[in-house]
């Protein structure tokens, strides 16, 4: 049996809050055209991501994938920092 797992989704975000223990929430911003008005228009959805090592602070920019259930509202987890303390 190979071990190949589906393609999972990942996102880049901005940390937002690092207050709970091993856990961030993450703001995801994405453009998407008004299919009447053909306009782009700022999407924001938020992430809470598994963070083992608490490493990620406010404002850090992040790779998170998406992972099996880790608790109610847990179902990201943050795969590398990727630069730290971007400007909100």
């Amino acid at each position: 049996m190979s071990k190949i797992r589906g393609n999972r989704k990942t996102r880049v975000g901005v940390v937002i809050s690092d207050k709970m223990d091993k856990t961030v929430v993450v703001k995801v911003d994405q453009m998407v055209k008004h299919p009447i008005y053909k306009k782009y228009i700022k999407r924001r959805v938020t992430f809470k991501a598994h963070d083992e090592e608490n490493r990620c602070n406010v404002g850090d920019k992040v790779s998170v994938v998406e992972t099996r259930p880790l608790s109610r509202d847990k179902r990201w987890r943050v795969r590398e920092i990727l630069e730290k303390n971007v400007i909100l």
